[in-house]
């Protein structure tokens, strides 16, 4: 009987895992990046831009790691709209981290964009590195 029961949860417990594409990645934007750009992706009104559905993030693919890593002080200007709102970096997140966030922001609401590979982003990171010495 016990043998049965077990066998029960575990298929219960199988069904009920939604296998989801980047999860890492949603994690690490939940806790690092929805506060401000929102669980949708949609930004904060006129002050955080959004990441949903924007040609920003694949025209300026290259630079996305360094946003990430260093933040930006620059405006930005995304889907018509002046950003002026300054973003801190996440130096915390490591390598791993930001290409499973990106990877994650650009398959999500709306985005298709070519996965990033790790030792891509080791040297966009590495790249933006010098420029900020």
């Amino acid at each position: 009987m016990r043998v049965l029961v077990l066998i029960g949860l575990s298929i219960l417990f199988l069904l009920s895992c939604e296998e989801t594409p980047y999860g890492d990645g949603k994690m690490l934007y939940e806790f690092n990046c929805s506060s401000c750009h929102q669980e949708d992706g949609r930004g904060l009104g006129e002050l955080i831009p959004p990441l949903a559905g924007v040609e920003y993030l694949a025209e300026n693919r290259d630079k996305l790691p360094c946003i990430i890593r260093y933040g930006i002080k620059d405006s930005l200007l995304i889907q018509g709209k002046m950003y002026a709102e300054e973003m801190e970096g996440h130096k915390n997140l490591s390598d791993v981290d930001i290409t499973n966030v990106l990877n994650y922001i650009g398959n999500s609401w709306g985005n298709k964009m070519e996965p990033y590979q790790l030792g891509q982003v080791k040297s966009l990171l590495e790249a933006c590195e010098k420029n900020t010495k």
